[in-house]
């Protein structure tokens, strides 16, 4: 959107700038809006290695302004609920902030993107996936939208331009849409929009080629999960939990929140414990495998952050940068790739969830925060935390 919100956008700006309203849904999503649970399996959790503390202690960061922090400081900076730092298969730091507690599944937000980017490229890799195929081919209500004629691929690189139901597009203002139609009490007076994801999808006609460059939009994920649904006649909960969650030797059962049709809201309506998340982590950072099981096939685990099409190799700005700042990552399958020497990608969140995996490093980072998110809060620099804390272990 170009100068001043209208009156009547007004309302759809609010939320983020919120700190109340940013942790309360960050720790509470199941007790706002329906849910379905993501099963951990019937077996007992996997061991997770625990080093001596103080292997951070001492270690100085980088601040929003420039200004050295200590770890309190970053992680007050950053508003966190959690940091969990994994070395070679150990846990050498694990903390917990502001109440938040080990056991309590906390909103990954828009990491939950990646985690279906892997099921689909998994998908994919066994044939049962067409990646160049035309999204409606899958689901044909979506025919005549700007997801149905896109390719599979597009969705999983974030290559569509759209417009819902014919307004000029603003990133921040649809993502606020977007959570309306999945929480009746987010809805302002005399709200007459979609009331569920697939209605909400249906609305959306192409502004531009698919393909043709990158913008970050939550329909793309919604319908590669409508696909996915489609191709293996299941949920994308039971879905997960099949192909991944209990595999892992998960702890907890995760969630999705769901709309009013009992839909999963896979863009962002996950949430899993801080554990739980580690273990998914260091099951890609080894290759895909637990131990001797193979989780995830190598190949797809292993060219998270090498895979990248020629199509999609340009470099992208990450959502929460401003305007003016380069474009310095690249995006492939719903991952973020840092394009350090490490050879690391992350799944990232809205208030500062990331789940940040560093084979080089041999790093495994899970932080879950409620960081505020407006232009007066500026970001904390944490993938430049995240590598020198990797650095500071290696050495």
């Amino acid at each position: 959107m170009t100068g001043m919100p209208t009156l009547a956008d007004l309302v759809w700006a609010r939320g983020y700038t919120d700190p109340a309203w940013a942790r309360r849904h960050t720790t509470s999503g199941r007790e706002l809006v329906p849910s379905r649970s993501v099963w951990r399996g019937p077996g007992t959790a996997s061991a997770l290695p625990i080093a001596p503390p103080g292997a951070l202690d001492g270690l100085t960061f980088t601040g929003p302004h420039g200004q050295p922090l200590t770890l309190p400081e970053l992680l007050a900076a950053a508003e966190t609920d959690a940091l969990l730092v994994m070395h070679r298969g150990t846990v050498v730091h694990e903390q917990y902030l502001h109440g938040y507690e080990p056991h309590v599944p906390h909103f990954n937000a828009s990491a939950a993107k990646s985690y279906l980017g892997l099921v689909a490229a998994v998908l994919a890799h066994e044939g049962q996936l067409d990646r160049g195929a035309q999204v409606a081919k899958y689901v044909p209500e979506l025919a005549g939208t700007a997801f149905g004629d896109a390719q599979v691929d597009h969705l999983l690189h974030m290559g569509t331009r759209m417009s819902y139901a014919g307004r000029p597009y603003d990133k921040a203002l649809e993502a606020q849409r977007y959570f309306a139609v999945l929480a009746p009490q987010l809805r302002p007076y005399g709200y007459t929009g979609p009331a569920t994801i697939r209605e909400h999808l249906a609305t959306a006609r192409a502004t531009g080629d698919p393909g043709a460059e990158f913008r970050y939009e939550n329909g793309n994920v919604e319908a590669l999960a409508e696909v996915l649904r489609r191709i293996t006649g299941t949920t994308t909960s039971a879905l997960l939990s099949e192909m991944i969650w209990s595999r892992i030797g998960a702890e907890e059962d995760a969630y999705y929140l769901l709309d009013a049709d009992g839909t999963e809201a896979a863009c962002g309506g996950f949430s899993a414990t801080t554990r739980d998340l580690a273990r998914f982590g260091e099951m890609i950072r080894c290759g895909g495998a637990i131990g001797d099981r193979q989780v995830v096939p190598e190949p797809v685990a292993s060219t998270i952050a090498s895979g990248v099409p020629d199509g999609y190799s340009r470099r992208v700005r990450f959502p929460a940068a401003p305007p003016e700042a380069p474009a310095t990552l690249s995006y492939h399958d719903l991952w973020w790739i840092p394009n350090d020497p490490y050879g690391s990608f992350m799944a990232s969140g809205i208030h500062g969830q990331r789940l940040f995996i560093s084979p080089a490093l041999d790093l495994v980072i899970v932080h879950y925060a409620s960081q505020i998110v407006s232009p007066a809060v500026p970001q904390v620099p944490l993938v430049k935390a995240f590598l020198g804390i990797g650095a500071h272990l290696c050495a």
